[in-house]
């Protein structure tokens, strides 16, 4: 799972209340409101999160049968708290959003609460700006959302939807996206499972260990050269099969040449020397990648030290190859390598021939 959503999630579309708005005691004041004024018991917070489920004219039909929607609805914005900022955001709401607009995520609303009071609120906590729309007053998610994903041009496959009630879970079924429920809100986890999401958090700070990092990450690849003047080429999965250099991320506290050493080592169990900079490329969700990244790819060329080239790869590459420049620029190269070879061939030609 968390595959499929490092390597695919660009859409994120947000219920509002209980998932990035704590706005549960607001909504009992408005929900009070309305009842007193038809002469029912008020409710408790408890009773409340028992009794409330989506869509919400299922449950204004269950307490106040003989009261019409429109009646209902005037009653509510009437007592529903005037001051915006009575409704705070949820923890870890802020730094999601913060996460998602860094990682160019596109981020839309679908609420069931009032588009006045979702924008109010959003404007209040200085969060309105992070989303596209506001699709707001929807009475049932699971037939809106197939008009979202079509008016903002947004792809089932590439989208997840994070609720805290099954109708959100439900409403994200119905329109094939990722289904991501969190325990902040209006139903518990035992609840929400009855709906089966396909991920179950228990708040949004969970999100983007997940999602992958936010900041570009440093990585070390070295072009190598054996006695011959053949370059080492392996093949990995991670590049959709493509072929490439070997090299990875450099750790907290190595240098950039000691993180070549030791990530050549680990993949190749070769040891190199006369190692060189090259190039710095800067790699922006690279298509042929696995999953969403950001890479700022060191490249250095490199020999082997001593005279055998006998690589023994990991599990990390499927397959290698010593190969002359000119026949590995026929070769299914991911692109980086691409370039990486023929700044090398341009740069000291007779070194890679």
């Amino acid at each position: 799972m968390d595959q499929v959503i490092k390597g695919m999630i660009k859409n994120v579309i947000f219920d509002w209340s209980g998932t990035l708005a704590d706005d549960l005691a607001a909504v009992l004041i408005a929900t009070n409101g309305v009842l007193a004024h038809h002469g029912q018991n008020r409710l408790t917070r408890e009773e409340f999160r028992s009794l409330f489920r989506l869509p919400y004219t299922e449950f204004y039909r269950e307490l106040l049968p003989d009261v019409g929607l429109d009646k209902v609805k005037e009653l509510y914005l009437q007592h529903f708290p005037a001051d915006d900022t009575a409704v705070p955001m949820l923890p870890h709401a802020v730094e999601f959003l913060q996460y998602c607009a860094l990682t160019g995520r596109r981020m839309v609303v679908l609420s069931s609460a009032p588009e006045e009071h979702v924008r109010a609120q959003a404007k209040a906590n200085g969060v309105e700006h992070f989303f596209e729309a506001f699709w707001c007053g929807v009475v049932d998610k699971r037939q809106t959302i197939h008009d979202l994903l079509l008016e903002q041009k947004m792809s089932s496959d590439t989208t997840m939807f994070i609720g805290d009630m099954r109708h959100d879970i439900d409403a994200a079924k119905s329109g094939g996206v990722l289904s991501v429920a969190t325990a902040t809100g209006y139903e518990t986890p035992q609840v929400l499972m009855q709906s089966c999401p396909d991920l179950l958090i228990s708040n949004l700070s969970y999100l983007p260990i997940l999602m992958g990092p936010a900041h570009p990450l440093s990585t070390v690849g070295a072009l190598i050269f054996n006695q011959e003047g053949k370059i080492l080429l392996v093949r990995t999965h991670k590049w959709k099969n493509k072929w490439g250099i070997a090299g990875g991320k450099i750790r907290r506290s190595e240098t950039a040449e000691e993180a070549l050493r030791r990530e050549t080592r680990e993949e190749t169990g070769l040891e190199i020397g006369d190692i060189r900079f090259a190039m710095v490329q800067d790699c922006v969700e690279p298509e042929e990648f696995e999953s969403a990244a950001h890479f700022i790819l060191l490249n250095y060329t490199a020999r082997i030290s001593g005279t055998g080239d006998s690589v023994i790869l990991n599990d990390e590459a499927e397959e290698f190859i010593w190969v002359t420049s000119d026949v590995a620029l026929t070769m299914d190269l991911n692109k980086p390598t691409r370039y990486l070879i023929e700044l090398a061939a341009k740069e000291s030609p007779a070194a890679v021939c």
